[in-house]
C-alpha cells in the first residue's frame, strides 16, 4: 500500500481514539477499556497515571520507555508519536524545569488535546508539534534521549524513522523505543489489511530485521531490555474479533498462532559520544 494512504488511516483512527477518548490499539488493550487499566499491563505505576492530566492517557502504548530511559534533571527529550502527552507529561516532570520535553505526533487531535493540557496545567517546559516521524521537525543534534511507545510500527519506512532519530540526537544520546515487532511473518492477506496495520500488527517488522534496522542508522550498543509474548487471551479483542470476521477460515489454532507472532520489545541504544568516519575502510580507522 502506498505511504500515504497507510498513514491516512492511521491518522484517522487515533484522531477517532481522541474523539470518543478510548483506547484500542494492541495487546493489553481493548475498545472501551479504561486507558489507566491498559496501561498498567504494560508497565506502568499507578503513581504515573495520577501524576498526569485527565485525558493524556488513552491507553495505546505497550511498555514504558520512560522508566526505562532513567531521565536526568536537565534533558532535553524527544517523544515520538507523542499522542495526547501521556510519556511527555511524565517525561517532562523527571528533566524538571531546567529540562525540555518536544513531542511530535502526526495527528492534529492528538496535537490539540496535548497542547490545550499542558497550557491547562502549567507545562511550561513541554511543547508539542505536528509532524511527521520519519521528517522530524527537530534540530540536528539538539536532544539527549528519543521516547517512543508503539508508534514505529506504525510508520511506512521504519529505517528513516531510526535515521531520522539519529540526527536530532546528541552525540552520546540514547533511544529507548517500546514497540511491537515479529517472531515470524504475518498471513500475506493480514499485511493487506489496513484496518489490522493501523491496529499496530501488520505493520510490524521482524525482530530482527527491527534491530537491524537501528544498527543500519548509525546506533551503537542496540538491547533488548525486555520481551513479552502474547497468547490468543491477552491480544486485543478488538483486533482478533477482526480477524475471526474477515478471516473465518482461520482455525482456532491458526488464531493462537497469529497471536503468538507479535512480541512486546523494549529496546535501547546509543549514539557514539564520537563521531566515527564512515568513509575510512584503512584497517584501525573505525574505532
Amino acid at each position: 500500500m502506498e505511504p500515504e494512504t497507510l498513514k491516512s488511516a492511521v491518522r484517522d483512527r487515533y484522531a477517532g481514539f481522541v474523539s470518543k477518548n478510548q483506547s484500542c490499539c494492541g495487546p493489553a488493550a481493548s475498545c472501551g477499556c479504561a486507558p489507566g487499566d491498559a496501561s498498567l499491563d504494560v508497565g506502568y505505576d499507578p503513581k504515573d497515571l495520577a501524576a498526569v492530566p485527565e485525558g493524556a492517557n488513552l491507553g495505546l502504548g505497550c511498555g514504558n520507555p520512560v522508566a526505562l530511559a532513567a531521565l536526568k534533571p536537565g534533558e532535553t527529550v524527544l517523544d515520538l508519536g507523542s499522542g495526547a502527552g501521556f510519556d511527555a507529561f511524565l517525561a517532562a516532570q523527571r528533566v524538571g524545569p531546567e529540562g525540555r520535553v518536544i513531542g511530535v505526533d502526526m495527528t492534529p487531535e492528538m496535537i490539540e488535546r496535548a497542547t490545550s493540557l499542558a497550557r491547562k496545567h502549567g507545562y511550561g517546559n513541554v511543547e508539542f508539534r505536528q509532524g511527521d516521524i520519519e521528517a522530524l521537525p527537530v534540530d540536528d543534534a539538539s536532544v539527549d534521549v528519543i521516547l517512543s511507545n508503539c508508534v514505529v510500527n506504525l510508520a511506512p519506512d521504519k529505517a528513516k524513522v531510526f535515521r531520522e532519530a539519529y540526527r536530532v540526537l546528541k552525540a552520546g544520546g540514547r533511544l529507548h523505543v517500546s514497540d511491537l515487532v515479529l517472531a515470524r511473518p504475518l498471513p500475506e492477506a493480514l499485511l493487506q489489511d489496513m484496518d489490522i496495520y493501523a491496529a499496530c500488527v501488520s505493520g510490524a517488522m521482524l525482530k530482527d530485521d527491527y534491530l537491524a534496522a537501528i544498527r543500519a542508522a548509525g546506533f551503537g550498543g542496540v538491547t533488548v531490555a525486555s520481551e513479552r509474548r502474547f497468547g490468543l487471551a491477552e491480544l486485543s479483542p478488538e483486533l482478533m474479533a477482526l480477524a475471526k470476521q474477515r478471516y473465518p477460515g482461520m482455525s482456532p489454532e491458526e488464531l493462537e498462532h497469529l497471536a503468538s507472532s507479535v512480541l512486546s520489545v523494549q529496546v535501547e541504544a546509543t549514539k557514539a559520544a564520537k563521531a566515527v568516519d564512515r568513509a575510512c575502510c584503512a584497517p584501525g580507522c573505525c574505532g
